[in-house]
């Protein structure tokens, strides 16, 4: 494909090589890593998205779904799709705030810690797998770097 292409008025626009593009460089760089961990997902019954639920709420405890959302990188109806499936598998309790019955409290289960337990080991393998590969110190500085990449185009955790 050619980079040079013209808009609509006319003007010549120049996209950068998608080798050079953050975004391309970014999935590549995810997907890398979970094509490691999904197996490990795979093998414990459970989704990345779910994965990533459980841990926030395994760290943080009982949390409402918007501050849940943000924190697991979640749209909130794709989280309310999979709170209604982990719920069902017994792997989060919801119950209504009482002080704002309009927020849900989402708390993870005995079963769903019994799951990150489960799985922990294979995960910190993986982890540590992905530390050797890339070196402790540039694994450090490179979580760092994506920190404030993601400051300065302000996106903030909610929560």
């Amino acid at each position: 494909m050619n980079q040079s292409e013209e808009n609509s008025q006319g003007r010549d626009v120049r996209l950068v090589s998608t080798q050079k593009s953050l975004p391309m460089a970014l999935l590549k760089a995810r997907e890398a890593v979970m094509e490691r961990l999904r197996p490990v997902l795979s093998a414990h019954g459970v989704t990345e998205q779910q994965w990533r639920v459980l841990r926030v709420l395994e760290e943080r405890g009982v949390l409402d779904s918007s501050t849940l959302a943000g924190a697991s990188n979640l749209l909130p109806p794709s989280l309310t799709r999979i709170m209604k499936l982990m719920e069902g598998r017994g792997l989060i309790s919801m119950s209504r705030d009482p002080q704002d019955g309009r927020r849900a409290q989402v708390r993870i289960t005995p079963q769903g810690s019994a799951l990150i337990q489960q799985a922990a080991p294979e995960a910190i393998a993986v982890a540590d797998e992905i530390e050797a590969a890339v070196g402790a110190e540039r694994l450090d500085a490179l979580l760092v770097e994506l920190d404030a990449v993601s400051r300065a185009l302000g996106r903030r955790e909610r929560g």
